[in-house]
């Protein structure tokens, strides 16, 4: 396993700046923002998808601090009703599995998307209860017409280009639990996987553990995000846990994202590394800071601290006691 980290953190760096501090934290690999919700500070498609000798200087730089890219990422929401919008995230995330494929970047992440509920809706709708019964008809609507033929095309090209594509289970969109990403997997095929992030397995109720567990069965986790969830239990009893309540009023709200180790302890981290490793995902634990107690510098410092302590590097080999 190697320790990463997510650089749209230090967007107010160049990719010079960014690769020298990162590396200087003893991080080893990077997953850079594409464009979307991450913005694209440290990696411009349009410049490098052309330009081979931009893509050899742009791997030469990451390499030469001893660094690697994870992934490639542009979450968004391909699936908007809005058609310009949608557009824009489908351009971006086309346009980086070229790249990705290009670099010999494994993965790309983003987000499922989530269709309105009729072809001429303004905004997504998120259906999260089974009735009245027009949720169901909405979701059923959704996935057979909107998001089942979406991803089964890109996950066509993403095989064609040796890509994988992970998707961020984020409440909003409609991959969001396991349950969720494994019916999208079993339409469109094993290009579709995780980009599994504890966080928003924590405040929908969900035990990390047991989705990895759920997930690593079937092979279906490409990436890995490592952050931080808190849960306000008097918050929760009020507001329940799809709580619209600003971010940044974080002393109402029912749950708020930590850095790693600020909302669960390092035995909980050990025993999500371990899962990890135990269902067969050996690659990058990406981390990603949005605590919004702490700075980026010190968040992402203690995140590496409470990391190291519990990351599993070496395999076994034999198992010389039996």
């Amino acid at each position: 396993m190697k320790l990463g980290v997510f650089t749209v953190l230090f967007s107010d760096k160049n990719v010079d700046e960014m690769l020298d501090y990162v590396a200087s934290m003893g991080i080893e690999a990077v997953e850079l923002g594409t464009g979307g919700y991450p913005g694209d500070a440290h990696c411009k498609v349009d410049e490098l998808l052309e330009d081979e000798k931009k893509q050899k200087d742009f791997l030469e730089k990451i390499a030469g601090r001893g660094l690697m890219i994870s992934a490639l990422s542009c979450h968004g929401n391909p699936l908007h009703p809005q058609k310009a919008m949608a557009e824009e995230a489908n351009t971006v995330f086309i346009k980086t599995l070229q790249l990705a494929s290009k670099l010999g970047v494994p993965v790309v992440n983003t987000f499922s998307g989530c269709p309105g509920d009729h072809e001429d809706a303004k905004y997504p709708n998120w259906p999260v209860a089974p009735w009245p019964n027009e949720y169901q008809e909405i979701l059923k609507w959704q996935w057979e017409e909107k998001i089942i033929p979406y991803w089964k095309e890109k996950a066509a090209l993403a095989e064609q280009l040796n890509v994988k594509i992970g998707l961020e289970l984020h409440g909003g969109f409609s991959v969001h639990t396991p349950a969720t990403l494994l019916r999208l997997r079993e339409a469109c095929g094993p290009a579709i996987g995780a980009n599994l992030d504890p966080s928003h397995m924590w405040w929908q109720g969900i035990d990390p553990v047991e989705s990895i567990k759920i997930l690593g069965r079937k092979n279906a986790i490409h990436h890995f995000h490592a952050k931080d969830t808190i849960i306000d239990q008097p918050n929760t009893n009020r507001n329940g846990l799809t709580d619209m309540t600003s971010y940044s009023d974080m002393q109402n709200r029912s749950w708020y994202f930590r850095t790693v180790g600020f909302g669960h302890d390092a035995k909980v981290w050990a025993d999500i590394i371990s899962t990890l490793r135990l269902y067969g995902y050996d690659y990058v634990v990406s981390i990603e800071h949005e605590d919004g107690l702490m700075s980026v510098d010190e968040g992402f410092a203690k995140a590496i601290q409470t990391l190291k302590l519990v990351m599993v590097r070496e395999s076994v080999g034999g198992m010389w006691w039996v």
